[in-house]
C-alpha cells in the first residue's frame, strides 16, 4: 500500500487515464448529499465538505479546513458499479415462427474508485464472497470487478451512525513505516467517534433463539417496508427477473433488477409470500444480515456503515434492536 498526496491526485488522475481507464469514479457532491460519481479532476471531489448522520438524519455541513475526504459515507455504495441495479440479460426478435435469442455480451469498463473507505473495502470483499468465490459465479460481476482500481482512505472522522469497530470492519492502518504513527492517532482518533457500538458476542446464537421474540412485533409497528435499508446497503445483493415485451410482439428483453426482501412479490411463491407481513420481513432482513449468513458465507454480512440507520424514514436502528434482544435476555436470566 502506497501513499498518495494531495498534490499528486491530479496526476494519478492523468496517469489512470493514459493506462486507458474508461471513468474516475469517486466522492462528489450531488442533490444534497455526498454521493459517487465520475470525476475529472481532485475540484470535483467535496473540498471542504462534511456530513451529519444519525437515525433518520442526513446533512451536509461545511469544515473548517478544505479536507477533500472529511465526510463519513452517503446514501450509494459501491456495489452499484459492481452489481448493477439494472442488468439486460439478452433480447430475442421474433424470427418466422420463433424468436432469436441474443445473448448479452457486456465489455466491462476499466474504472477507477478513488475514496474507498475500509467498511467499503469489506463490504466489496463480502459480495467477492457471494458473487465470486463460490460455487455459482456470476460473469458480470466478476469481468467488472476485474477492471477496477481502487484507491483507499483512512477515515478522518466518523459519522454519527458508524460502528465498523464494533464488526472489526474499521479504519485501516497505513503501512509505511515513517507514517505510521500519524496513522495510528487518526485510526484511534476516528475509532473513538463512533456514534454506534454493536456486541457481536454469540449475535449469530441469539438472534436464532429469538426468533419470536416480542420486539420483532414493535420494531414492525414502526417500518414503513420502504426497503430503503437494503438499498443503501453495501452487500446486499437480491434481485428479480423482469420479462418484457415491445408493443408489436416482435420484440422482448430480460432484465435483472435490484430487489429487496422487504417486498412482498420477492418472497411470494405458490399460495403467498413467505415474508406476509413487516416484522417477518425485518426479522428476515436483520437475522440474515448479522446470523444466517455467518452459517452461507462464513463472515457477517454487516459492516457497520451505519447506512440503514441513517437513511431509515423513521430511524430505526440495527444496534438498538440487538441491544433491546439481548438486554431482555439478561433481565430474564437475572429474575430465575
Amino acid at each position: 500500500m502506497n501513499i498518495i498526496e494531495r498534490n499528486d491526485l491530479d496526476t494519478l488522475f492523468a496517469v489512470l487515464k493514459q493506462h486507458g481507464f474508461d471513468a474516475i469514479i469517486g466522492p462528489a457532491i450531488r442533490d444534497g448529499a455526498i454521493v459517487y460519481d465520475e470525476l475529472s479532476s481532485s475540484r470535483d471531489l467535496p473540498i471542504g465538505w462534511s456530513d451529519e448522520q444519525g437515525a433518520g438524519v442526513y446533512r451536509l455541513k461545511k469544515r473548517n479546513d478544505e479536507a477533500l475526504f472529511g465526510y463519513n459515507v452517503g446514501p450509494q455504495a459501491w456495489k452499484k458499479f459492481l452489481h448493477s441495479p439494472l442488468l439486460r440479460l439478452w433480447k430475442a426478435q421474433r424470427q418466422n415462427h420463433g424468436f432469436q435469442i441474443m445473448e448479452e455480451k457486456e465489455q466491462p469498463p476499466k474504472l477507477a474508485f478513488i475514496g474507498v473507505r475500509s467498511c467499503e473495502l469489506h463490504a466489496i470483499a463480502i459480495q467477492d464472497k457471494v458473487f465470486m468465490n463460490g460455487k455459482y459465479v456470476d460473469p458480470v460481476y466478476r469481468s467488472r470487478r476485474e477492471n477496477i482500481f481502487i484507491v483507499a482512505v483512512n477515515c478522518g472522522q466518523a459519522g454519527g451512525a458508524c460502528f465498523c469497530v464494533s464488526m472489526n470492519t474499521g479504519p485501516h492502518q497505513i503501512a509505511p513505516p515513517e507514517d505510521r504513527a500519524v496513522a495510528e492517532r487518526i485510526v484511534a482518533n476516528t475509532a473513538a467517534q463512533m456514534g454506534r457500538s454493536l456486541n457481536t458476542t454469540g449475535i449469530k446464537e441469539l438472534l436464532y433463539r429469538n426468533a419470536e421474540h416480542p420486539r420483532w412485533d414493535e420494531v414492525a409497528s414502526r417500518c414503513l417496508n420502504c426497503a430503503n435499508c437494503t438499498m443503501v446497503c453495501p452487500t446486499c445483493f437480491c434481485t428479480t427477473v423482469e420479462d418484457v415485451t415491445d408493443l408489436t410482439g416482435e420484440n422482448a428483453e430480460r432484465w435483472r433488477k435490484w430487489d429487496s426482501c422487504f417486498t412482498m412479490d420477492f418472497s411470494y411463491i405458490h399460495g403467498g409470500s413467505v415474508c406476509a407481513s413487516a416484522k417477518a420481513s425485518y426479522r428476515q432482513w436483520l437475522t440474515h444480515k448479522l446470523a444466517s449468513w455467518i452459517d452461507q458465507f462464513g463472515t457477517s454480512g454487516c459492516v457497520g456503515c451505519g447506512r440503514c440507520i441513517t437513511w431509515c424514514p423513521v430511524g430505526i436502528d440495527i444496534t438498538e434492536e440487538v441491544r433491546a434482544i439481548r438486554e431482555s435476555e439478561i433481565i430474564q436470566q437475572e429474575s430465575k
